[in-house]
């Protein structure tokens, strides 16, 4: 984990090693350079029901974001919480268009954790599709160019899932799959990889 920006107290994430949605939060603090204390909730043991975990998030998941008098759940809230707070590493463009750009290959990446295989599988590739499509004038490394932006940030983690987990055919996807090698390839992306993390199971 890398230095913490400015003078800031040390922040806590609440994850589970092997959440998309923890990773992709993970992978945004080490490439905009901040620490944080890893705090393990075992999901497969129930520790997320835990009266002490309640106080956090009532809703039972993870990630939660600490920040002192600040507590923040969900992925996609957490990540527009350290943007604002933390806005020396941009994780959205400056650029109006790209920004709207980078939400809208979020809000089609948004698969829910309960479903069946076949029924993720079916809006994973749905969800693939689409991005491929927005994705067709995009040249550059990554997926809004050659900058690493939110957009990268959510689909990095749901691409690895969508293969190792649901069994995805990645050939389909030819620009997805050229993004996320770039996107494989980064320190902060292996350092916040599942099986890097205190409380994985190997």
């Amino acid at each position: 984990m890398a230095a913490i920006i400015g003078e800031s107290p040390k922040l806590a994430l609440y994850s589970y090693w092997q959440s998309s949605c923890s990773w992709r939060v993970r992978f945004a603090l080490n490439l905009k350079g901040i620490s944080y204390e890893y705090k393990a909730v075992n999901l497969s043991k129930g520790e997320q029901f835990t009266p002490e975990f309640e106080k956090l998030n009532p809703l039972h998941f993870v990630p939660v974001l600490d920040d002192g008098d600040v507590v923040v759940s969900d992925s996609y809230a957490i990540l527009l919480y350290l943007e604002e707070k933390y806005p020396q590493i941009a994780l959205l463009p400056a650029d109006p268009q790209l920004k709207a750009l980078n939400l809208q290959k979020y809000l089609v990446q948004k698969v829910g954790p309960q479903e069946s295989l076949l029924f993720a599988q079916t809006n994973v590739e749905k969800g693939f599709n689409a991005l491929e499509k927005l994705l067709k004038d995009i040249n550059g490394k990554y997926a809004s160019g050659d900058e690493v932006y939110m957009a990268d940030v959510f689909m990095a983690p749901q691409i690895a899932v969508a293969m190792q987990r649901f069994k995805i055919d990645m050939s389909k996807y030819p620009r997805l799959c050229r993004i996320f090698e770039s996107l494989k390839a980064l320190p902060e992306f292996l350092d916040a990889s599942p099986e890097r993390q205190p409380d994985a199971v190997h």
